[in-house]
């Protein structure tokens, strides 16, 4: 199945789900989502990255002109992303057989339940961009991801308990150029952080 590409439409329906991140769908609209492994942020910089979210958010309700959610997302997530770049914790994925298995995973249900567009494994963190099917939820499909993978490297290492970090970021693709900006931006995250060749996975859709 083919699903087509778009990009948020501000004037149809938006789901948005609170947790301890906003996590937003619309049907047929690309998502771009990271999520890391559990040691790869440390707990007194996630506690305080968060606090100062909660106040930013608190101080600057909604609606948000998008100046507004382009700040939030340079105060935060931008720095959530360079904390990952640095390596912290065992990076795991580095290992070649465990980013196999997480690129497995994510193409076992492409052109089914979503349709992959482009996908980094990095050592201790994974960004995709990706296209839901309608009758798939954005939760769904990370929760089978990460319990998978999970499971999986697990074994490969003869041992048991939780692998992934609980939460997830993700971002509706909001036109275009941010479409462009995704792409580049996975493309090029191995060389910003200044990767071996070998010790990441990348895939494009050509």
């Amino acid at each position: 199945m083919i699903f087509p590409f778009k990009s948020l439409n501000p004037h149809y329906t938006i789901e948005k789900h609170l947790n301890r991140l906003p996590h937003w769908e619309q049907d047929g609209c690309l998502q771009f989502v990271t999520w890391s492994l559990g040691d790869a942020l440390p707990a007194v910089k996630r506690r305080q990255l968060m606090a100062e979210r909660e106040e930013w958010l608190r101080l600057h309700p909604e609606p948000r002109p998008p100046e507004m959610e382009r700040e939030v997302h340079t105060l935060f997530t931008e720095r959530i992303q360079q904390w990952l770049d640095a390596g912290s914790g065992e990076c795991l994925l580095r290992v070649a057989r465990h980013a196999r298995i997480v690129a497995d995973a994510l193409h076992h249900f492409d052109g089914d339940r979503l349709r992959l567009d482009s996908y980094v494994v990095m050592p201790n963190h994974v960004h995709v961009l990706f296209l839901i099917s309608p009758d798939q939820s954005l939760s769904g499909i990370l929760q089978s991801w990460k319990g998978f993978t999970s499971r999986q490297i697990n074994q490969c290492l003869n041992r048991k308990g939780s692998l992934w970090m609980k939460d997830y970021w993700d971002r509706l693709i909001r036109s275009p150029e941010h479409y462009q900006y995704v792409r580049r931006y996975i493309a090029q995250n191995p060389a910003k952080a200044k990767l071996a060749p070998g010790s990441y996975l990348l895939w494009q859709r050509s």
